[in-house]
């Protein structure tokens, strides 16, 4: 049978943009659509702009710790207005961007919502096309319960674009997105609270990491608030918001933004009688070869689970574009990926956790070194890094690296590439430091605690 093309891509995300050029690369027919954001969510609600909002956010605390060094500067007003709208314009730029990339790739964009409506047939605005394969790449989408009052909080797709900055803001829930979020409307002036119905944040992540981030995080001014969560939301006659919780109290609010996990962003992609399996999360389950139950149907991306992350989906697009259309085999290894969370102050993360790793290693050799960074010395800041390094003692292996302070996601990238090329304790202890930096002490930490 002749299709119109051999791939049919469904959102133009940062899985479905690198399978869909990739594939055409090889020499393959492409189409891709996207009815939202060109460019899917880390570019448009994601990574992007929230690694802005960060930056802006530090701003405010460097102006603060400057005092020490002699900078004798009055505290600057921020203007919400300036941020929103340049932060605008870098998307939009971005935007054009992907349209270029992939219509230099000749691939063929359709602005619309795919759905899928026969195992070879997508159908975008009405219009139907046939395909040998399709790809779903529809990534998630913001998750907010249903309580009472809902409509009344917004998620991050809407944060970036409020249009007045909220004096007191209430972020609920206990992931990564919340945790950043609490830290940049923190540095950018607001009053935070932070509910997590949980009894500490960041599940999934080291337990030292996950307290000594909610200590530090708590230092810098965010009312993080663990065990709690909220029951209703009401608007006042003024405006304002009434959160009632779970303690029987309530508590009063300009914005209430829910960060409480992301699902799959399946609403309207399949017609009556396509049924595509999905785990209990309601992600979609794939093969090793990302192929779906139905055959001629594959997925990548958030939408499949793992790790739900912009270089991961990258990652599955360009391993799936290989192997359908350049003849290499479907691999990909999902150990010792590096991730960060871009709170303040920042976490770094490779390989193992010490839970996971005291759960498969009988003996586990944990280095630490906490300390009080040298800039802050003189800035008059309490802030502390934490440093941990994690050893399979019968072979010298390292396990995991975690760090919390400035710049951990820069430092562990670098870290993540010799744990990924299988570095032991002892080419740590052979590298010499760049001295003074903070890294510098993943390679001085000598004794086992």
């Amino acid at each position: 049978m002749k299709y119109d093309y051999d791939l049919f891509v469904i959102g133009a995300g940062s899985g479905g943009v690198r399978a869909a050029r990739m594939s055409a690369g090889f020499g393959a027919k492409v189409a891709i659509c996207e009815d939202r954001y060109m460019g899917g969510t880390c570019v448009n609600v994601g990574c992007v702009p929230k690694k802005l909002y960060v930056y802006a956010a530090e701003y405010s605390k460097q102006v603060k710790n400057a005092k020490g060094f002699g900078w004798n500067t009055e505290a600057p007003s921020f203007n919400w207005a300036t941020l929103r709208d340049n932060k605008t314009t870098e998307i939009s730029r971005l935007n054009g961007i992907y349209d270029s990339l992939l219509g230099n790739a000749n691939v063929e964009v359709l602005n619309g919502r795919g759905k899928i409506v026969g195992v070879n047939t997508v159908e975008v605005n009405g219009t139907e096309y046939t395909a040998e394969r399709i790809l779903v790449a529809v990534g998630g989408w913001p998750f907010v319960p249903e309580i009472p009052g809902r409509e009344h909080a917004v998620s991050s797709n809407e944060i970036f674009d409020l249009d007045s900055f909220p004096n007191n803001i209430v972020v609920v829930g206990g992931g990564y997105i919340a945790v950043e979020f609490a830290g940049i409307f923190n540095g950018l002036g607001a009053n935070v609270t932070q509910l997590y119905r949980g009894d500490l944040f960041l599940r999934g992540f080291d337990e030292e990491v996950r307290q000594f981030a909610a200590q530090e995080i708590a230092k810098q001014g965010v009312n993080i608030q663990f065990n709690t969560d909220v029951t209703a939301i009401k608007k006042l006659d003024d405006g304002t918001l009434e959160l009632s919780l779970n303690n029987g109290t309530t508590m009063n609010a300009d914005a209430v933004l829910y960060a409480t996990g992301r699902k799959p962003h399946l609403t309207n992609l399949l017609a009556d009688g396509i049924t595509l399996e999905q785990a209990k999360s309601g992600h979609l389950k794939v093969n090793d070869t990302f192929q779906t139950n139905i055959p001629s149907i594959y997925a990548v991306g958030d939408v499949i689970g793992g790790m739900e992350l912009t270089p991961v989906a990258l990652e599955e697009g360009m391993t799936l574009a290989r192997h359908l259309y350049n003849g290499q085999p479907c691999e990909l290894d999902y150990s010792n990926i590096a991730t960060a969370v871009f709170c303040q102050p920042n976490i770094g993360t490779v390989g193992m956790s010490e839970e996971q790793a005291r759960a498969k290693y009988t003996n586990v050799q944990k280095y630490r070194s906490e300390f009080r960074a040298l800039k802050h010395t003189i800035s008059g800041s309490d802030e502390r890094t934490l440093m941990k390094l994690l050893v399979d003692g019968d072979t010298d292996k390292i396990l995991g690296a975690h760090m919390v302070g400035p710049d951990a996601g820069e430092i562990m990238q670098g870290l993540a590439i010799a744990i990924k090329a299988g570095a032991t304790k002892a080419v740590f202890d052979a590298t010499i430091g760049i001295h003074p930096t903070a890294a510098e002490e993943f390679v001085t930490m000598r004794t086992p605690v």
